[in-house]
């Protein structure tokens, strides 16, 4: 387990670190990694914002892709999680800001190709869900 804790925190590392599009996850706290599942939080700030004042579905779109990712290397053996194949998102209550938005992501079920993943963005403590999402990853073969 603790192989996969120091993978995770050297794949979120780099991420907020680097020079690419990953950097959105600044401000963006792992609260927990295990057993195929990952739970992160952040607070809403203006960076997160679309044109109206509310949390951008470009955002939401990107944690459920990367938080589901994370989930799915926990679910293996501390692996880089694959491509994302399908990336399905059910918008359902704005997020403002000042708001504190929970992320939680599952591995559904891995086969041998693909993963099937289920997120949900909570705010209000979880009483009121932002949106879900699914996602599918084909997992790459590790060669022997």
């Amino acid at each position: 387990m603790l192989q996969k804790v120091r993978f995770l925190h050297t794949l979120f590392e780099k991420a907020v670190n680097g020079k690419g599009f990953d950097r959105f996850l600044k401000n963006v706290q792992i609260l927990s990694y295990a057993d195929g599942k990952c739970k992160a939080q952040f607070t809403v700030t203006e960076e997160h914002l679309n044109a109206i004042g509310t949390l951008h579905g470009g955002f939401t779109s990107s944690i459920i892709d990367v938080i589901s990712s994370y989930a799915l290397t926990s679910y293996q053996t501390g692996k880089p999680a694959g491509a994302s194949v399908d990336l399905h998102v059910t918008f359902l209550k704005a997020a403002f800001p000042g708001e504190v938005v929970t992320v939680n992501a599952e591995t559904i079920r891995a086969g041998k190709t693909l993963a099937f993943l289920a997120v949900e963005l909570t705010k209000n403590d979880g009483k009121d869900v932002v949106a879900r999402g699914q996602h599918t990853k084909y997992l790459v073969p590790i060669k022997k």
